[in-house]
């Protein structure tokens, strides 16, 4: 057994949270895990190694782990997101009810017509910039109604969900900066009462778990908080994430409207060519030994997705987008106990857009894309269409 290589990488450095492909490339040249004492974590790097990490939460816990800042590990204490098997067993529970793919069932037809609207409409106008009128648009509106949000709450949803994200990274500038606003979901969400929201909603459904004793008291408002902390934010990346690869890619969508099952296909190598989640954090319980390598009792570890999916040893050709691949391992969506409760919606949303352009866009012409630095969730902030061409 050795020791870890190590790296003098910032993993929160700007540049590398805009672009951090060539830094993952060569953090897994180095090893499946990585020592980078400047941000006192240790990396994994390789698809297996990740995947194994996930599915281990005896060995990697979440709990007071998943950030990288000690407020934010306090803060999100016995949450369902930084709490391990049997209490995140019984807190996921609760979250994931609504989320079934059963439960959504009967919202597939409703999304679909808020998509192809949201399309229609903007396909006339010839212009448009993709992120605000459509990856932003669309998840605010289906999950304010989803969960039930009303007045300021449904106005507060983007910066609030952008804050939440935010701060799980390290004691930077932006974190700082996003806590304060954070702090306004979370107070929120700590005084919320199923009245707050409306009748037949998911977020009512919370509160009616509770009171019949499926989770702890006190909790439902750690899972509406979820709701909107983890499911807004990462949501609106992989939508604009998606509109961009098929611009930038005319072949790609041209593929999907030769055969519309490639849909679901296409989404899926979205999210492994360009993950929409940065890092996320991990506590070693014990000594771990990950393909020769000690990783010591105690220490943080970062799980990077995107390293994972870009990983040589599992995908063929990795930095290549082929909406044909199908890749139904990435990982972008987690693996194990702690995999995306809310891929289901995520789904939803991300293949109605996708149908839609592929119905009625043959090509989009794409302005620069605009990506501004972000801690945890890696999403464009810009994307003009400067020309649609109609099918």
């Amino acid at each position: 057994m050795s020791t870890p290589p190590n790296s003098d990488v910032d993993l929160f450095d700007d540049e590398i949270l805009i672009d951090p492909y060539p830094t993952y490339a060569a953090l897994r040249d180095l090893g499946p895990v990585v020592h980078l004492p400047l941000n006192d974590v240790y990396v994994l790097t390789r698809y297996d190694a990740i995947r194994r990490a996930l599915g281990d939460p005896a060995a990697f816990s979440s709990a007071g782990a998943i950030g990288f800042n000690p407020a934010v590990n306090e803060a999100l204490a016995g949450t369902s997101l930084a709490s391990d098997p049997p209490d995140h067993t019984r807190l996921r529970a609760a979250l994931t009810e609504n989320l079934s793919p059963r439960a959504l069932r009967g919202l597939k037809l409703q999304i679909e017509e808020k998509a192809d609207a949201l399309v229609a409409d903007l396909v006339g106008r010839g212009s448009f910039d993709a992120i605000d009128q459509i990856a932003r648009a669309l998840p605010l509106e289906v999950v304010a109604d989803l969960i039930g949000f009303t007045g300021d709450v449904r106005i507060n949803m983007l910066r609030w969900g952008q804050a939440a994200m935010q701060v799980i990274g390290p004691m930077n500038q932006r974190t700082a900066e996003s806590f304060p606003i954070a702090g306004e979901l979370y107070a929120w969400c700590s005084s919320v009462t199923a009245g707050d929201l409306q009748p037949g909603s998911v977020g009512r459904g919370v509160f009616d778990a509770e009171a019949r004793g499926d989770i702890p008291p006190g909790t439902a408002g750690h899972i509406i908080h979820q709701y909107l902390g983890a499911g807004v934010d990462t949501t609106v990346a992989a939508l604009g994430n998606a509109i961009a690869l098929l611009g930038r890619h005319p072949e790609q969508l041209a593929a999907i409207r030769a055969d519309r099952r490639l849909v679901p296909a296409a989404f899926n190598e979205v999210l492994r060519f360009w993950a929409p989640v940065h890092v996320w954090g991990r506590r070693a319980t014990r000594e771990v030994e990950i393909d020769g390598f000690l990783v010591p009792a105690g220490a943080h570890v970062g799980v990077l997705f995107g390293a994972g999916n870009r990983d040589p040893r599992h995908f063929e050709e990795p930095d290549v987008f082929r909406v044909e691949r199908n890749p139904v391992d990435h990982l972008s969506f987690g693996y194990g106990p702690h995999g995306c409760a809310g891929q289901g919606l995520a789904r939803l949303e991300v293949h109605a857009v996708i149908e839609a352009l592929a119905r009625r866009v043959a090509r989009l012409d794409l302005g620069g894309e605009v990506r501004v630095a972000s801690n945890i969730t890696r999403s464009i902030e810009e994307l003009p269409v400067t020309k649609v061409v109609s099918a």
